[in-house]
């Protein structure tokens, strides 16, 4: 019961923290998923990656997207160095492919991740979706905020970089 109650406190948390960008401009969600992104200040390191494998227009495009979305603090636990290795202009196809990694076709909200248990890339891998003692975990990723609303999708922020085999 305790777990319970903690778990929902930690949503509840992660989303007063990040309740400035679920909505998108408010009613209208004029804001894509790469604006949400960047305006939030979370997720710069992410920013920079999408700037560099030169995925920006096709994260602003039309859509609908559903992105796995790793903080600053995520990249920080990947091991020294693979960051800036991945940002090098000769690793573009492999960041292309972790980033890729990160974003399902369509607009998966949490309520049907009760239906699920696995979903395709655009990379092409799949993840595995599982509800784990109340979180919901993309492979090892933990779910800290969901539903965050963008005009062309949805983020999920993740806790973990996902990183295809």
């Amino acid at each position: 019961m305790f777990k319970k109650i903690a778990t929902v406190l930690s949503i509840v948390v992660a989303s007063l923290a990040f309740s400035s960008m679920s909505h998108a401009n408010h009613h209208g969600m004029k804001k894509d998923i790469v604006d949400v992104a960047a305006e939030n200040g979370s997720f710069t390191t992410l920013v920079a990656a999408v700037k560099a494998a030169g995925l920006v227009d096709t994260l602003k495009g039309e859509g609908p997207f559903t992105v796995f979305a790793p903080t600053d603090e995520a990249f920080a636990k990947l091991p020294e160095g693979t960051v800036e290795m991945l940002l090098q202009p000769e690793n573009k196809d492999k960041l292309v492919a972790v980033l890729t990694y990160h974003v399902v076709a369509g607009k998966v909200m949490a309520a049907d991740v009760v239906n699920i248990t696995s979903a395709a890339t655009v990379q092409g891998q799949e993840v595995m979706v599982k509800v784990d003692n109340g979180s919901v975990m993309i492979n090892d990723a933990k779910v800290v905020m969901a539903d965050v609303k963008a005009k062309n999708g949805v983020i999920h922020v993740v806790d973990t970089v996902l990183l295809p085999q």
